[in-house]
């Protein structure tokens, strides 16, 4: 599969399809107020295309929950169609103005994970960097599916297997001008 927003520009889901790709995770929202600025043309697009499909928003420690659960409740329609959720875990609270604590990112982590998880009706999927779990080591303490990336080899630094894997952050494709970040599940 792929993960898709801004940055691929306008995505060819159904190249995407004929290259092999079973599914495809598109950018919605990040934060408190971002928004993928793709996101509505790609979901319609991807809708067409026949692909499972499911959506991400970029988590920012430095947001309360509350604000990035109402940007991704407002971006994300409920729609059961849609793979389950995924939070990309990859800033870190060091750069907040008021300092968070360790405990105050799970807390606010956990919060925000309840929110969108019940306009979902799905758990959620951990989209974890190797700086992020080497600082706050969640992958062991809230029990999601992971989604963990390095390129070419397979990630080990979670402590647990890993469900969605990003195998190459810049893939050339038949698919578009612009590289996919190319996402292996694991069966």
């Amino acid at each position: 599969g792929a993960l898709i927003g801004a940055a691929e520009g306008a995505a060819d889901f159904t190249a995407l399809r004929a290259i092999g790709a079973d599914f495809v995770y598109l950018e919605a929202s990040h934060g408190g107020r971002g928004r993928d600025r793709m996101f509505a043309s790609n979901l319609q697009r991807v809708r067409d295309s026949g692909l499972q499909f499911g959506v991400m928003h970029t988590y920012d420690p430095c947001v309360p929950a509350e604000r990035q659960a109402a940007n991704f409740v407002t971006t994300v329609p409920r729609d059961e169609e849609l793979l389950p959720p995924a939070v990309a875990l990859e800033t870190l609270a060091d750069e907040c103005a008021d300092p968070v604590t360790e405990a105050g990112v799970e807390s606010e982590l956990t919060t925000f994970l309840n929110q969108i998880e019940g306009h979902a009706g799905k758990p959620a999927v951990l989209k974890i960097s190797r700086a992020f779990e080497e600082r706050y080591r969640l992958a062991g303490r809230i029990e999601r599916r992971l989604w963990l990336s390095r390129n070419w080899l397979q990630p080990d630094y979670a402590g647990r297997p890993w469900t969605l894997w990003t195998a190459n952050d810049r893939l050339r494709t038949e698919a578009g001008e612009e590289p996919v970040r190319w996402v292996v599940l694991q069966p």
